[in-house]
């Protein structure tokens, strides 16, 4: 671009431009005189004049100035007779210009772009890339259905085109030629069809928007190329990403059954406000109205569900675009998964949304509106996200409400707490708008959780008393709504509330207080009639809304307490009869027949109790983005909530599935078949292996569907996978060798697709493993025989390879759940210092019942109770973990099926062993497993999710600081040179009393083990009792000294990690002072 070519006047038109053509204004010309206030100036005469010179320099300057102005928007449309004049030009640069210049004007100046066909006819053969498909964009612009002949010509001889990048423009062309012609939809399909199937990522994003915009019911069209769509889908550009993943959908939901076809409907999922128990005990019913053929039926139904391998295909392929930089590819792999995927699999697009509340705000609200939908569905993929919808004061109104309509929507029992605490921040904000919308959400919660109604209702009626009139004025409307749920336990806000209504002036507010009081007039039979007399004081002077419910709270005192209020009443209607709004007297009129006949009494007299007293169905409230769910998520009709222009509804899923043969694809006979052995190789491979080498990874069939089930499991992450492979790395480590044959032999099973090597390299290979199998000596092949398990063996640990530690796990287990490290250690001590141990203080046989803590209730769970206990012996999942015993109780009166560990959310160090899938839980019924956890020797809490089919629970396990220790066999002379290395600042001192009942040696180890994982060490003076163990983490040594002095005990935590010793020193001196264990 010229320097000052774009910064010129094009209206100065007075004067000659200059010499080098900028056609610079003079600052000193008087504005008057200018060409703007004349009628015979020529507009753009200079950059004419270029155009026509002979220079191409002036030419290319011309036309870098017009397409400046184009691109800032500036009419330049009278320039197009000179510059189509230049089409012909030899330039390559302008050349390319003026094609892009014509694009934008073919359509206006049709007239005479229909000249110059020829030239852009002749231009379609050019050598360069470029210039054929700018000749076929202009001639695509071109509006006029006499050329349409031609444009389809030209199209069938772009498709074949060499270039993908004029095969691109030719796809761009074919929606254009439709509009502009549609009888040509037969010959444009089969256009369409070529395209579809070329194998180029620049193609096919464009060749499936023509596909869309033309026959988007076509879908014999997709059936063999949706293999290949689903494999270039990773490389294609991002625009193109998301048409196909759109168009993608559409035909998933179409050929595919859909995967939660058997799936019961989630507790977690239900509507807002629907009861679980109420559909707890509707199923209940009908399982015992369904005979067992039926039951059996539907199992085999269930059962028999296996995901199509193209289904998992596509899922499979779209997953690595959720880490896209475009907004709109991770919106359109989430509403893939939301509408196409099962629900178990739904949760792995719930990161890459929250990643996308960094971007700017419009693609905050787009995002938040989708997540606002999934939440009203699915709420539990995104309550571990919960911090990331807390309104910053940053944000704009429109994304601050969609944040709170999330937050509302992830409420439940667990964390109603912190969202209410969140939102009476929110109450006080200086946005009106945003302050009531929190109010509204309040009542949204309360109505929907049971346990916090209560709070809620006496929240909302302290607000009442709030300076802010909107404040007050929203949070009566939400109390009216409320009461009307439960209107017999609250008397009292209903009287507080009369007696507010002085005070409140927003006329919503005031109505809805009449309101109240009229429908429960019986339950404050005393200040009802007060109230009227002072509304009907001031009648006049209120608004509309207010009016009318005066005349409804006459009408009723009127039925139920005649003798207070007959007057006042006949007094209000006569104040609306002759009122200004007509709604209000023709109100008036209506009402007064029904308790104040005329002569000629009304029939509906006598009903007058039961039309005005009735009861009135509770409100119910609801999610403003329950009824989205109608259109497709990430779609324009779904932001707007209503349905925009070629909008496509989204398919329902098909009850048997079509054919899936239609997407295989019979490939011609390879060349290899007829092709002569080469001499001196070995033909190995078989024909089948060198035609499946041959064939795109796509268009597998029979491998197809082991593929996508081995994709699955690992997608699903199942406990036995992780079992095995820990036990194959350990495999690994003794016999190098066996592991690697293995390797070779599991990857030559599992692709379809194996190399073909030449054999002289498959014999050197194998030259190689025999030297490598003949180097290895026997001593070594007798272990390798040792570790390889006889059948099963994966599951299996080798526990000589744990020595000792073998004997501290059957005494645990033999134990019945009792603490008993002292079992463990007293065959070490004997072994290494026997004469010590017998004039030591050394006690044995102690046990301390072990601790239970409660980590799920069966109020809150709906019947499952899980408890935990830390069992104090070696984990076996790693000696760095922490092992707990969890028991699951079922108390509910439905089975609890599926039930494992979901997502995590752990610091960093630390680490979580699930334990096995719990297939089944009866009713009644309890079970046992064993689960790991590596603290990283720090009492934060271990974050994780508890997934069941039923239900999703947040739970979090912080572990004593004791149970963070593994007992550490020492003798006493080298406890006292390790406390002698640990004095200063890594030594804690405490002292306090001890009760009469622990003064004994028993008593003091008794205190000790219940708080600590530790090993009593050999002591001399018998005064002193000694205690050593590590810290499972880091081994960082841990010593304990109990010296008893009478009834005062003085206690020593001597450890290099201070708040450990500090910790555990405070839960020994409560555990000491304390009068029981």
């Amino acid at each position: 671009m010229a320097g000052n070519g774009f910064q010129a006047s094009s209206y100065a038109n007075d004067r000659p431009p200059s010499s080098t053509g900028s056609g610079e204004a003079d600052v000193n010309t008087d504005p008057a005189s200018s060409g703007f206030f004349t009628t015979d100036f020529k507009k753009h005469e200079d950059l004419k004049s270029m155009l026509d010179s002979n220079k191409d320099s002036l030419k290319l300057e011309a036309m870098k100035r017009i397409i400046g102005m184009v691109a800032k928007g500036k009419d330049a449309s009278d320039l197009f007779p000179p510059v189509v004049k230049n089409v012909v030009s030899k330039n390559l640069e302008v050349k390319k210009l003026v094609y892009v210049y014509l694009t934008r004007y073919a359509e206006e100046q049709q007239d005479l772009a229909l000249l110059s066909i020829s030239t852009f006819q002749r231009a379609l053969k050019d050598p360069n890339q470029l210039i054929r498909a700018s000749a076929l964009r202009v001639l695509s612009s071109i509006r006029v259905s006499v050329i349409a002949p031609i444009m389809m010509l030209a199209i069938k001889e772009a498709v074949m085109d060499m270039s993908p990048y004029v095969r691109k423009t030719a796809a761009h062309a074919i929606p254009k030629l439709y509009s502009l012609d549609p009888e040509t939809k037969d010959q444009l399909i089969e256009v369409l069809d070529r395209l579809l199937g070329d194998k180029t990522t620049l193609v096919a994003g464009s060749a499936i928007q023509a596909y869309v915009e033309i026959c988007p019911e076509r879908m014999d069209l997709i059936h063999k190329n949706y293999r290949k769509l689903c494999n270039l889908l990773v490389d294609v550009e991002e625009w193109g990403q998301v048409v196909i993943l759109n168009m993608l959908t559409h035909y998933c939901r179409t050929q595919f059954v859909s995967p939660n076809q058997d799936d019961k409907q989630d507790e977690s999922e239900r509507p807002f406000y629907e009861s679980s128990e109420k559909d707890s005990d509707d199923d209940e019913d009908d399982d015992d109205e369904h005979e067992d053929g039926d039951k059996k039926k539907k199992n085999e139904k269930q059962s028999a569900y296996i995901m199509d391998p193209d289904h998992r295909l596509l899922l499979r392929q779209s997953k690595p675009l959720l880490n896209s930089r475009n907004a709109a590819v991770v919106m359109a792999v989430a509403q893939l998964y939301h509408h196409c995927a099962p629900k178990s699999e739904v949760g792995t697009v719930a990161r890459s949304l929250i990643r996308l509340l960094r971007c700017h705000r419009e693609i905050q609200y787009v995002v938040l509106s989708n997540i606002a939908s999934m939440t009203s569905k699915r709420r539990g993929i995104f309550e571990p996200y919960l911090k990331s919808f807390y309104v910053r004061s940053s944000d704009p109104l429109h994304v601050k409400l969609l944040k709170l309509e999330i937050l509302t929507s992830l409420a439940t029992e667990t964390n109603i707490s912190t969202i209410l605490r969140e939102f009476q921040t929110y109450v006080t904000s200086s946005d009106k708008e945003f302050a009531a919308a929190t109010i509204q959400a309040i009542g949204r919660c309360a109505s929907s959780i049971a346990e916090v109604t209560d709070a809620c209702l006496n929240g909302l009626v302290r607000l009442m008393s709030n300076r802010d009139e909107a404040v007050v004025a929203e949070s009566v409307v939400v109390i009216k709504k409320l009461l009307q749920m439960r209107p017999s336990e609250h008397k009292d806000i209903i009287t507080y509330m009369a007696k507010m209504v002085d005070k409140i002036t927003v006329p919503m507010a005031r109505a809805s207080i009449l309101w109240l009081i009229g429908e429960y007039s019986e339950r404050v039979p005393k200040i009802a009639p007060d109230v009227l007399r002072k509304m009907a004081k001031n009648f006049v002077n209120e608004e509309d809304i207010v009016k009318l419910q005066v005349l409804n709270l006459s009408v009723k005192l009127c039925i139920t307490n005649p003798k207070q209020t007959k007057l006042l009443c006949q007094y209000v209607l006569n104040l609306a009869k002759y009122d200004q709004n007509y709604d209000i007297r023709d109100r008036s009129r209506f009402l007064r027949q029904f308790v104040l006949p005329s002569d000629k009494p009304c029939a509906l007299a006598k009903y007058a109790k039961k039309v005005f007293l009735a009861t009135k169905p509770a409100p119910i409230l609801e999610s403003n983005f329950s009824s989205r769910d109608s259109y497709q998520l990430g779609s324009l009709s779904h932001l707007l909530n209503m349905k925009a222009t070629g909008y496509q509804d989204l398919p329902e899923w098909p009850s048997v599935a079509p054919d899936p043969s239609v997407r295989n694809v019979e490939l011609p006979p390879v060349w290899k078949e007829n092709r002569e052995p080469i001499k001196g190789k070995k033909q190995k491979q078989p024909a089948a292996d060198l035609k499946s080498f041959y064939s795109s990874s796509s268009e597998e069939e029979e491998s197809s569907e082991e593929e996508s089930d081995e994709e699955s499991e690992k997608d699903g992450a199942s406990e036995e996978e992780s079992e095995e492979e820990g036990t194959e790395d350990s495999s690994k480590e003794a016999s190098d060798e066996e592991s690697s044959e293995d390797d070779t032999e599991e990857s030559s099973s599992s692709s379809s697709s194996s190399s073909s090597e030449d054999s002289s390299e498959e014999e050197s290979d194998k030259e190689i493993k025999k030297t490598v199998k003949k180097s290895v000596p026997a001593k070594e092949s007798s272990v390798k025989e040792k570790v390889k398990p006889s059948s099963g063996g994966d599951l299996l640990l080798d526990l000589d390879d744990l020595g000792p530690t073998t004997t501290t796990t059957s005494v645990a287990a033999a134990s019945g759940g009792l603490l008993t490290p002292m079992a463990a250690g007293t065959a070490f001590v004997a072994q290494t210092n026997q004469a010590q141990t017998r004039s030591s203080n050394i006690l044995q046989g102690i046990t301390v019942p072990t601790k239970t803590y409660e980590l799920l209730n069966r109020l809150s769970t709906g019947g499952l109770t899980v408890t935990y206990k830390y069992t104090r012996t070696i984990s076996l999942f790693s000696p760095k973990m922490v092992s707990l015993e969890l028991t699951f109780t079922n108390s509910g009166e439905a089975p609890f099926t599926a039930i494992r560990i979901g997502e995590k959310k752990i610091h960093s160090g630390m680490e979580i062993h699930d334990f096995p899938e719990i297939a089944s839980l009866g009713v009644g019924a309890s079970t046992s497993v064993l689960m790991g956890i590596n603290f990283n020797d720090t009492t934060q809490p271990a974050s994780f999710q508890l997934v069941s089919e039923q239900k999703t629970f947040s739970l979090a396990i912080s572990a004593p600081v004791g149970e963070l220790l593994q007992p550490h066999t020492m003798g006493e002379a080298e406890f006292k040179s390790q406390l002698a290395k640990l004095s200063g600042m890594n030594e804690n001192r405490e002292s306090c009393d001890i009760p009469e009942n622990k003064r004994t040696p028993e008593g003091i180890y008794s205190s000790v083990l219940s708080v600590s994982n530790v090993l009593q060490v050999p002591s001399s003076d018998p005064d002193v009792f000694t205690f050593a163990a590590h810290t499972l983490a880091s081994g960082t040594v841990v010593l304990i000294s109990v010296r008893l002095a009478g009834k005062v005990a003085k206690i020593t935590v001597n450890c290099e990690k201070m708040v450990i010793g500090t910790m555990l020193i405070k839960d020994l001196k409560r555990a000491l002072s304390s009068p029981t264990i």
